[in-house]
């Protein structure tokens, strides 16, 4: 399994750094944010270091995804929140702090005064959203 020695998360993964574990199997660690932007909050990483989620097995993302819905109902009926936000940011332009792979679980309630998801929709130009999905799937094969 890899592991880097200089990763925050793979230091809690291997026990040298204490968290407050909710959850673990043999692939995945959930565990709570200790700068937490609502109660609640909670991160789920792969044991194994990978930085971004370009970087790993589908079928790994795929065990993530499954615990973080087991994780998103089990916050519901403990905490009851109005809302939930599920994030995972890649690489730095994508706003991620931490180089291994993370979810983040994020009770929300109404007045929690927390700015998440802030963006205005725009309609995009038809010809270039054409182009980009081209390209997607292109890279596909």
């Amino acid at each position: 399994m890899r592991s880097d020695k200089n990763c925050i998360f793979c230091r809690i993964v291997a026990g040298e750094i204490p968290s407050t574990k909710v959850f673990e199997d043999d692939s995945v660690l959930a565990f709570m944010d200790i700068s937490p932007l609502t109660p609640g909050h909670l991160l789920v990483v792969p044991k194994e270091h990978f930085e971004t989620i370009a970087d790993m097995d589908p079928q790994l993302f795929g065990r993530l995804a499954s615990t973080v819905c087991i994780l998103a109902k089990a916050t519901n009926r403990s905490l009851k929140p109005d809302g939930l936000n599920i994030l995972q940011l890649n690489g730095k332009a994508g706003n991620q702090v931490v180089p291994h792979v993370h979810m983040h679980l994020v009770p929300r309630w109404n007045e929690d005064g927390l700015t998440i998801c802030a963006w205005e929709p725009v309609p995009g130009d038809k010809n270039e959203i054409s182009q980009n999905a081209s390209k997607i799937k292109d890279a596909l094969q």
